[in-house]
């Protein structure tokens, strides 16, 4: 196959990995500045609602606002764990400039041998917070008279690099923490969330602060961002809920295997979780009632809503939840399962409702997006991986771009070491074990099962060359070469994960849909509140 001249041109403009420093275009559609309500799920798989195409989970609310806004099917977060996504998110930079690499809190370098997981190499060192010099988004809308707030997981810094430190007027909830301490129910052992009664649900909680916040405001622009901790592991759910999708799930025979063996861990095959069921409906229910109460307050026709994830779902580690299948991977991996994520933002008055749009778009391009529909000025100097995909809501096109993703860490799903550039219908991955790469054709084989490295050599080459031109230049870091690391102790160490944790996992899903499964006794009795 020839290379086009598209390529090749993109290639020789290393800026079209960069938002242009352009103005806005002002796609604003109301007279007064809008409202932007930015709903963040934690660890919500590409498939884990209805409207992506789940058959098990029902999430009617957040349906509904896909209905009336763009679903953007190839929408991807800009990393495969958390930290690093939700950085992006804030800055409009992708990983590997703001050096937020992994889920702060992972281990790095020589510390990772304390996993005892005898890896091949030890992972790069990554920034531990976000940096304060930066402009981070609700700082921009701060800076035109927006009141902004902030509620839930934020994980992305401690004391000096909080979301009060990032431009939020108000933190209800945010802190170092990357799951939640005390479980989904009162109390939580949140040090910036005060407990409620006993039993209390974590996500309807987030969301009364919310509607409280958006009632104390509603008479001047606000930018509120409702950040969940669900779907993130520990799993848990009421008993209501459990009975609900446990019987939902048996109305057929349930295949008693229901996991397949991946590089590192085993890897979740079906959306028959229970547990995790119930989690993602009870989200639903919180999304439910903040976007009633915009109703209620008036605000829903001055109000931007973008609802999406921070990376794919947790098919393998943590808590095993999802399948994202047929997207390959999950959480933590290199694969589309663990990059794409629910995408979708809701333009009051806009004419192009319920449609679904194939643009490829990243966690970074909100900054820049925002800002174009709430008709203000771009801040290109600090989205500088961004692109606004504003043009999409008036039926135009977006400029092409590559999109890069940098993970040099093994992490706790079975993700390996690697480095991803997609542009147009390719995508490379380059593995920092032995620098192996990989190339697949989205378009062909979404569920990335076709290897053609050796079929397209040329395409391989112009892609890793722009690969490395742009983490070269940011100063990116790489993993190291372990010299204490023998194939022999990690062979060992697979071969028990293969069959002792396989035969654990297994057991524990069937054991989760049975007639008489009792979970941990710190949450069962949550079905007794009223949300």
């Amino acid at each position: 196959m020839v290379w086009s001249k598209r390529y090749i041109f993109f290639f020789s403009l290393l800026s079209l990995f960069s938002c242009k420093s352009e103005k806005s275009k002002h796609y604003k559609t109301t007279e007064k500045l809008p409202n932007i309500l930015f709903i963040i799920a934690d660890d919500l798989g590409a498939h884990d609602l209805s409207t992506t195409g789940s058959q098990y989970y029902e999430t009617p609310n957040i349906d509904g606002l896909a209905a009336k806004g763009i679903q953007f099917d190839q929408g991807y977060a800009s990393c495969q764990v958390c930290s690093p996504s939700r950085a992006s998110i804030m800055t409009g930079k992708s990983p590997a400039r703001h050096g937020i690499t992994d889920w702060i809190g992972a281990l790095e370098g020589e510390k990772w041998r304390k996993k005892k997981r005898n890896n091949k190499l030890l992972p790069a060192y990554y920034q531990h917070a976000l940096d304060t010099s930066y402009v981070t988004m609700p700082e921009a809308f701060k800076e035109h008279g927006y009141t902004t707030f902030f509620a839930g997981k934020w994980h992305i810094g401690d004391e000096g690099s909080l979301p009060e430190d990032h431009g939020f007027d108000i933190n209800i909830g945010g802190f170092e923490a990357g799951s939640p301490k005390g479980g989904y129910f009162s109390p939580y052992k949140n040090p910036r969330l005060e407990d409620g009664p006993k039993g209390e649900n974590l996500s309807m909680r987030l969301a009364n602060e919310t509607v409280a916040f958006m009632k104390n405001n509603k008479d001047n622009p606000f930018f509120a961002c409702l950040s969940f901790y669900a779907v993130h592991g520990p799993i848990q759910t009421t008993e209501e809920k459990w009975k609900k999708y446990r019987d939902k799930a048996t109305t057929k025979e349930i295949d008693p295997t229901g996991y397949k063996m991946g590089k590192f861990l085993p890897i979740r095959q079906y959306q028959d979780n229970p547990v995790y069921a119930g989690l993602v409906e009870s989200m639903d229910d919180a999304v439910g009632r903040v976007l009633s109460s915009l109703d209620e307050l008036g605000l829903s026709e001055n109000t931007i809503i973008v609802f999406t994830g921070d990376n794919g779902g947790v098919s393998a580690g943590d808590s095993f939840s999802t399948s994202n299948l047929p997207l390959k991977g999950g959480k933590g991996y290199q694969f589309e399962g663990g990059l794409r994520t629910p995408y979708i933002i809701k333009v009051p008055g806009n004419k192009h409702q319920g449609i679904h749009s194939d643009v490829p778009v990243t966690g970074t391009d909100f900054y820049p997006t925002l800002l174009d529909l709430a008709g203000l000025p771009l801040y290109p100097e600090q989205h500088q991986d961004g692109i606004s995909v504003a043009p999409i809501f008036e039926g135009k096109k977006t400029e092409e771009r590559a999109i890069v993703w940098h993970y040099p860490h093994y992490g706790n799903q079975g993700g390996e070491p690697s480095s991803v550039i997609r542009s147009g219908k390719w995508k490379l991955i380059h593995y920092y074990e032995d620098n192996r790469e990989e190339l697949y054709n989205l378009e062909e084989d979404g569920g990335e099962l076709t290897d053609l490295s050796a079929d397209y050599p040329s395409i391989v080459k112009n892609l890793s060359d722009g690969l490395f031109t742009y983490l070269n230049d940011l100063g990116a870091n790489y993993p190291e070469e372990d010299k204490l690391w023998t194939k022999d102790k990690e062979d060992k160490y697979l071969n028990k994960v293969g069959t002792v944790k396989m035969k654990s996992l297994e057991k524990s899903r069937i054991n989760m849909l049975g007639e008489t499964y009792q979970p941990n006794a710190d949450w069962w009795g949550s079905q007794l509140i009223v949300d």
